[in-house]
This record gives structure tokens, C-alpha cells and sequence, in this order.
């Protein structure tokens, strides 16, 4: 068996040597994915980031990937409201082992009491930007106004643009791209505390 000082010397050795996980890497529109494994860069650990687009509690959309992920990203819950009582909800887990696969992420739970934020509410499904005169009464967490601007560029480029509230999770995890079934969308996401947002750098712009 070994002692305590062999197991603190092989810890020791591996920290001085760099050590690093392999993680999967894979995408796609379920809640599940399968990938190849990868080398991590030093201090990352393998995540899983969950994304899913509800219209009156109803999943219309979904998005899962595995990546490498540094830990401060790791158990975050997240969501936003977009206008035609539409919502997106996403949720990251984590874990620390050589090809692990991490927990199934949690999801936030809704909220219905208004929290006194006003955010524009817009949708374009052929531009990287919206905006209107339309407002939507924010609730719960979602105390910050956003907007996604998304470019996907497979065989056909497309924009969409989505104004509306979001929790600051859904902000601070911040633009992110991920490749699914041929298609990878760019994302571009910006936050204010209300609706003083500028589009500088959206995709396509």
C-alpha cells in the first residue's frame, strides 16, 4: 500500500510537470453528445454546457457540448426572456478526471415576480441587430437587459438577433461559438443593467 508521502510525491511530480485532463469534445442539438478526446490546456477541467429555447414551456430548441472549461464557468444556471413568451435556459457542469463525463446541468427554475427592470424586446431573423419600442417587465434573476446576436455560418449564412432580460450568468458566460451537425454558429452577447447597449463587433457587422 502505498503511504502518504508516495501518493503527496506523485501529486507533486504531476503538478511540476504540468499535468493536464483529456476531455471529449462534441456538439450537438440534443442533450447528449459523443466526441473524441482532447488534451485540455494546464488547469482546465472537462464541462458541459446545456442550452435550451422554450415558447410557453414547451423545448423548441437544443444545444449540448463537452469542451475543455476553465473551473469559474463550471455549475452555472442561466436565463433569459425574449418576446412571444418565449425563454432560454442554459446550465454548465464539470468534472475533474481523464475522460470523464460531467453530471447532467441543472436548470434554472422560473419566476414570475418582477424584480422592477424594463429591457426592449425584439426579434430579427435576418440581422445581427434589433431594436423596438416594445418593453417586457423582467423577473427573478433575469435583472439585466440583453442582446444575441447570432451568424451561422454553414452552406448558407444566417442572422438572427434577440433583445429581451437575462440573468447575469447568461452575461458574464459571455460570447461562444460550438460546431453542430455542420453548422457553427458565432455568438455575440451584450448586457447592460438597463437598456444603454451598444452592437459594436456584433457578427456581421
Amino acid at each position: 500500500m502505498a503511504s502518504i508521502f508516495q501518493i503527496l510525491g506523485v501529486l507533486l511530480s504531476l503538478a511540476a510537470s504540468g499535468y493536464t485532463l483529456s476531455c471529449t469534445h462534441c456538439s450537438s442539438s440534443s442533450d447528449s453528445c459523443t466526441g473524441p478526446n482532447v488534451t485540455c490546456p494546464y488547469g482546465f477541467v472537462c464541462g458541459a454546457i446545456y442550452i435550451e429555447g422554450r415558447v410557453t414551456g414547451t423545448i423548441i430548441f437544443q444545444s449540448y457540448q463537452m469542451a475543455c472549461m476553465t473551473q469559474d464557468k463550471c455549475d452555472i444556471t442561466g436565463s433569459g426572456t425574449i418576446p412571444q413568451n418565449a425563454k432560454i435556459k442554459m446550465g454548465t457542469s464539470c468534472c475533474a478526471t481523464d475522460g470523464c463525463t460531467p453530471p447532467p446541468p441543472s436548470m434554472p427554475q422560473d419566476s414570475s415576480v418582477s424584480n422592477g427592470v424594463a429591457c426592449t424586446s425584439c426579434i430579427s431573423m435576418d440581422s445581427a441587430y434589433c431594436y423596438s419600442s416594445d418593453k417586457i417587465q423582467c423577473t427573478g434573476d433575469e435583472d439585466r437587459c440583453f442582446l444575441q446576436a447570432t451568424k451561422a455560418s454553414g452552406q448558407t449564412p444566417k442572422y438572427t438577433a434577440v433583445r429581451g432580460c437575462a440573468t447575469k450568468s447568461v452575461c458574464d458566460l459571455g460570447s461562444r461559438s460550438f460546431s453542430s451537425e455542420g453548422v457553427k454558429p458565432d455568438n455575440y452577447v451584450i448586457c447592460g443593467s438597463r437598456d444603454g447597449l451598444t452592437t459594436h463587433g456584433a457578427p456581421g457587422q
